[in-house]
């Protein structure tokens, strides 16, 4: 069966809830781990968002270049806004970006997507310092302090540690965009929004949501 996906549109962006907004992602996933890719004509696309935008989710994920959101939700040109940072961290600039997502283009849903086998927490859990890289790996640190069930071995080379790590990394991000965003924590206890996290599995193409 051959799936067509036209643009959102205001109308179609307004009727969505936060969950709906989910399982939206997650049959786009389903899509992307069993190869279905649903058909779009990006440059129908492309003109119909040229006046407007009215993307459905905000997703902040890794650079890593396995990982991009449009592809593993299977998602096309105006569906999602993408953020993405070494390690899915949080700063000043895309919190604000979270916010202008939500507050101002209505979109229903954040997920904070973090994702296997990431060089950045790796990089973290062997205390690497290079350049600039040493203060954005620093913001990983606090997942590494509250991963206490590893005792020995806590390095890179340990794939449970750094499996830890990774999800602590995704779920304490996930506290901070609540916690330093009164905007955004007021829009999910609203119910307008929902602030989630997720792991994408680079082996499987799948993606685990923590809801």
């Amino acid at each position: 069966m051959r799936i067509y996906m036209r643009t959102h549109t205001k109308a179609t962006q307004d009727e969505l809830t936060p969950q709906l907004a989910i399982e939206i992602l997650k049959e786009g996933n389903e899509r992307f781990v069993n190869n279905i890719k649903a058909h779009r004509n990006l440059l129908e696309q492309a003109n119909d968002t040229s006046q407007g935008q009215f993307p459905f989710a905000a997703i902040l994920s890794c650079i890593d270049s396995r990982t991009s959101a449009e592809l593993i939700f299977d998602q096309g040109l105006g569906d999602i806004f993408s953020i993405r940072i070494a390690g899915n961290i949080l700063n000043d600039d895309i919190l604000g970006s979270m916010e202008f997502a939500c507050k101002v283009a209505g979109s229903k849903l954040i997920v904070v997507l973090g994702h296997t086998k990431c060089g950045a927490i790796e990089g973290a859990c062997d205390n690497i310092e290079i350049g600039h890289i040493t203060t954005l790996l620093n913001k990983i640190k606090p997942a590494i302090a509250i991963e206490t069930e590893t005792k020995s071995d806590r390095k890179s080379s340990n794939k449970e540690f750094v499996k830890n790590v990774t999800r602590h990394n995704v779920t304490l991000t996930v506290d901070q965009v609540k916690k330093q965003s009164p905007i955004l924590h007021e829009m999910e206890e609203s119910g307008k929004i929902k602030i989630i996290g997720g792991l994408y599995d680079l082996d499987t193409g799948k993606v685990t949501f923590y809801e």
